[in-house]
Parts: C-alpha cells; structure tokens; sequence
C-alpha cells in the first residue's frame, strides 16, 4: 500500500491589506513540508486548490513545479484539481512540464471541489456544475492519450487535429478521481477505468463501505482488470508521542478550521466531546498516538481493501514545528508499520 499526504496549505487570513505576508511563510512551510515527506521515503504529497482567504494554494502546479526540483523520488499530484473551472488544456500542459521537470514524477487528482469560488471567479455558472466536469474530463482524458486530438464541447472551444505540448515523461499521466461518498461518482471512476480517492473527513469509516463496493462491483460489470483496479483513501491525521497531549494541541486549531468552513454550510460549532468522539477507535479523525494511528489506517484497509493511503497532516493554523514532527512520526513510526502489516496479509 502506498503511503502519502495532502495539504490545503491552511492559513490566517492577512491582517494587512494588499501584503501576502502570511501566505509567503505558509508557502515556504509548505516545501519543507514536501522536502520531507520525500526524505522519510513517503510515496505520494498532494496539494489543493482553493480561492479563499484562508488557504495559500491557489495554484497547485506553481507549487509541484518547485517540489519537483526539490525533490527526488515522492510522486506529486494535485489533491485537487478543480477541473470543472479549468481549461484541460493547460491542466494537461502544466502537469506534462511538472511530469518533465520531477522525471515521471507528476499525478493529477481530478475532482469538482468542495468548495464553489472558483466558478464565479473563472465564469462559470454553477448550473452547470456537474455537466463542466463530464466534460472537462472527457477532454482530459484525450489529451492524455493522443498528442493530437479533434474534440469539440459545450462549454470550450474546438479543437481541430491540433497537438497539444509538451507531452508528459511517463507514457501518459496518472489521472485519479477526488470523491467525497457520492454514489454517481464512484461510478463514473469505475466506468472509466480511473483509480479513485475518497476523502472520508467525518463519521464513520464504515459507512463509506456501500460506496468502495459499488465502485469495485461497476468496474467488475463493465470489464475492467479487477487487479489493477487502485483506491485511495484520506484522512485528517495529526500524530503526538502522547495521545492526549496530542489532542490537547490539535483541537484548538481543529475547531477553528472546521468551525469557520462550517459557517459558510451552516454546521453548528465542533465541542470538545464531539472532537474526542471522532477519536474513537471506529470513527474517522486520526489524532493521538503512533499505535493509534496505527490501528486505524489498518481498520480502514480491512474495510476497503485500498490501495493507497494518504494523510491530510497540515490541517487548520498547527504551528509549522508541530506539523512536521507530526509528519515525522507518520514517516517513521507510522509508515513501516503499516508496510509490514499489509505485506504480510498479500
């Protein structure tokens, strides 16, 4: 199984008008981040895409193309991508560059997003949300496979036997699907043959069962190669030497986050006791100990079977220092556990 992280880069919104002081920091924090998921032998970083005050990553190719040259072996990929309020033309071009610049390096993480600035910002009408992203696929995924193509949509130009440049490293770039439990898309992933990633940020693993089999039971239907299938899951992940002193710096800046997303989708605010109960053994947020941590990734592989983990290990304002000795732990407590465990059980 492979083992990763995803950012958002959080951050506090600036104080001072005009000066992006906070995102500078927050971005420079954020390489190290990636330089040392790389030197702990860590498999794949991701980084979102957000248009909000409270998140540094507008651009996560800017970001991946610096990680390349930094960098040795750590797969990079976008975690997302807002392919609906892009042009897959340049998704493509700037992901084949990072693909040059990393030597076969570069993934995409295609998703619609959880958040909606990005239409209004780019001009798109959200009427047209799911419609966008069938699309924006479809000539994605052309554009992968043929250096020229004839394609003609709704909501972009034509194109006319044009190539488009330059192409990837790799044969051809891995595309995965982002996916938050919504039946329809695991189908679409399993219908097109595409690895899938589900973010399970809340609740119970469990209940993201029905949703793993529908998308192993459409790719069975439709023919696709049941071994080569690959999912991904990700979680809120902060690892402490102590568990309790490890919630007692997480949650202040938990809440904070989650509170402030939350306004905006009329989430009433997190306690303290809903917090601790997330902790549970059997619920989703993975914040405590090495073993604790431990336990529930194993958990979650024995629900799904999942190929792939990642760890959403720089959540909220947690002070730079505590985020990477979080992802430290993850590295070289967590991870080779983790490894021998699931290779015991091929």
């Amino acid at each position: 199984m492979e083992l990763g992280l995803i950012t958002f880069a959080d951050m506090q919104p600036e104080t001072l008008p005009g000066r992006a002081i906070n995102a500078h920091q927050r971005i420079k924090d954020l390489l190290e981040e990636i330089q040392l998921a790389d030197q702990l032998g860590l498999d794949v970083f991701g980084v979102g895409e957000h248009h909000r005050p409270d998140y540094a990553v507008s651009s996560p190719t800017t970001i991946l193309a610096a990680a390349a040259v930094l960098t040795k072996k750590i797969k990079l990929s976008s975690a997302v991508t807002v392919l609906s309020s892009d042009d897959p033309v340049r998704v493509f071009q700037q992901f084949a560059t990072i693909d040059q610049l990393s030597d076969g390096r570069a993934e995409i993480m295609a998703g619609r997003g959880s958040f909606i600035e990005s239409f209004p910002l780019f001009g798109y009408d959200l009427e047209d949300y799911d419609e966008l992203f069938t699309e924006k696929l479809e000539l994605l995924l052309k554009l992968n496979k043929s250096e020229k193509i004839i394609w003609k949509g709704k909501h972009r130009a034509s194109i006319d036997d044009r190539g488009v440049y330059p192409r990837p490293y790799q044969p051809s770039i891995p595309i995965w699907l982002a996916a938050g439990g919504t039946p329809a898309s695991a189908v679409r992933a399993a219908t097109l043959g595409l690895p899938l990633t589900l973010a399970i940020i809340g609740g119970l693993p469990e209940q993201f069962v029905p949703f793993v089999n529908l998308y192993k039971e459409t790719a069975k239907k439709t023919g696709k190669d049941m071994n080569a299938l690959q999912l991904g899951v990700n979680n809120h992940v902060y690892i402490g030497e102590d568990s309790q002193k490890a919630a007692d710096e997480f949650y202040p800046h938990y809440a904070m986050m989650m509170n402030r997303v939350g306004r905006d989708r009329g989430w009433p605010p997190l306690t303290r006791q809903q917090f601790d109960y997330s902790r549970s053994p059997k619920a989703a947020l993975m914040v405590g100990s090495v073993q604790q941590v431990v336990d529930k990734i194993l958990y979650e592989h024995e629900l799904f079977g999942n190929t792939r983990f990642m760890a959403q290990a720089s959540i909220g304002n947690v002070p730079h220092k505590l985020t990477m000795k979080s992802i430290e732990l993850f590295g070289t407590k967590v991870a080779p556990v983790i490894r021998k465990e699931v290779d015991s059980k091929k």
